[in-house]
């Protein structure tokens, strides 16, 4: 519970995170860094001699190992000396980041699958269209040129490309001649290395992953809403959602989508986008056994949530800020619906079975 770095710092949860830099998955402390505000800050743990951050291979191993210390943090937390009120409001603080980073990553998985299908007709260059400036570069080019065609098979309207290899970090130049240009004008550093992994999403959707993350993410999820309605033609969704009116189930959570079923005029089922974690305040957790009154036809579901001081907020409906407003229910029409989790690596899997133009 308490840190071994610094014995101030208050942990009460880990979790994985990728490092573009070297392909792999390191934990992140969920602490408070000696004071009332929690972030994430990476994990150090302590040998005999030294401390260093522990790597794994996979984020199957690193949640593994992340699962453990998990269930240890909340022993500790429930052994501790602090008040019940404060336990509480630990314990919940920890389950809230926890499902918090899971939901962020599985969407991040979602929009990389969507991502590399989007992209998987479209036309790629040839060796002989490349031109890599080799001013600055000490490596044999045509090691960097067969890394580069790597990443370009990716996704071939990247602008930013991370040569793990190579340990470089290129980007796309402008050129007045048929060539496209690239040059080693960016730092090799964790940072670059991300917005390199961010771009083969985001050029997918023609953004750019040096932008702002949260921003980008939001773009893409509305522009995957009518690509994820399409979902609901699928059979194994079919019968998921016949099952699931059957049981009078009429609201299914699926990560960054949402399964919504209309009865005003015979709609039936469609896809709406769930309000990002992103975007939710600090201290709330989603409130499962609360609901959803939708007084409108918008896009976006908000899910009810309960506030770090106990407070229940009951969710509703709304338009992605560009829409507009959305259009209004008669007053005789608002409903209020409980809301069921499904798993949502579903919807990453169901995501790779659509056809994309």
């Amino acid at each position: 519970m308490r840190s071994t770095e610094y014995p101030y710092d208050l942990i009460i949860a880990v979790y994985p995170t990728y490092r573009a830099l070297f392909d792999d998955w390191v934990l992140f402390n969920y602490t408070d860094g000696g004071t009332s505000s929690f972030r994430w800050k990476k994990r150090f743990d302590k040998f005999e001699t030294s401390k260093r951050i522990v790597s794994y291979a996979s984020f199957e191993e690193c949640i593994q190992e992340s699962d453990i210390i998990n269930k240890n943090l909340t022993i500790q937390i429930k052994a501790s000396n602090e008040s019940d009120e404060l336990k509480e409001s630990l314990l919940l603080k920890s389950e809230k980041a926890i499902k918090a980073r899971s939901r962020l990553l599985k969407e991040e998985k979602l929009m990389l699958a969507a991502a590399l299908k989007t992209v998987e007709s479209a036309p790629r260059p040839a060796k002989e269209e490349i031109d890599i400036s080799s001013h600055y570069l000490r490596k044999d080019q045509e090691d960097l040129l067969n890394e580069l065609m790597k990443e370009l098979d990716k996704n071939p309207f990247i602008e930013i490309a991370h040569l793990r290899e190579s340990r470089r970090v290129l980007g796309r130049s402008v050129t007045h001649t048929d060539k496209i240009a690239w040059t080693d004008r960016y730092r090799y550093n964790e940072t670059t290395a991300k917005i390199a992994y961010r771009e083969i999403i985001a050029r997918a959707f023609g953004l750019s992953g040096a932008d702002h993350w949260g921003k980008t993410k939001s773009e893409i999820r509305i522009m995957l809403l009518p690509r994820a309605n399409q979902l609901l033609q699928l059979a194994s969704i079919k019968r998921m959602l016949s099952d699931a009116k059957n049981k009078g189930q009429k609201v299914l959570m699926a990560g960054s989508y949402v399964f919504w079923y209309e009865e005003e005029g015979g709609i039936g089922w469609t896809v709406k986008a769930s309000h990002s974690s992103e975007h939710s305040k600090s201290g709330e957790a989603l409130w499962h056994q609360g609901t959803i009154i939708s007084k409108n036809h918008g896009r976006i579901v908000v899910f009810p949530y309960i506030k770090e001081n106990g407070e229940r907020v009951k969710g509703h409906t709304k338009n992605a800020p560009h829409d507009g407003r959305a259009k209004p229910r008669h007053p005789d029409d608002y409903v209020e619906l409980p809301f069921e989790i499904i798993d949502e690596d579903l919807m990453v899997g169901l995501f790779g079975e659509l056809n994309y133009e």
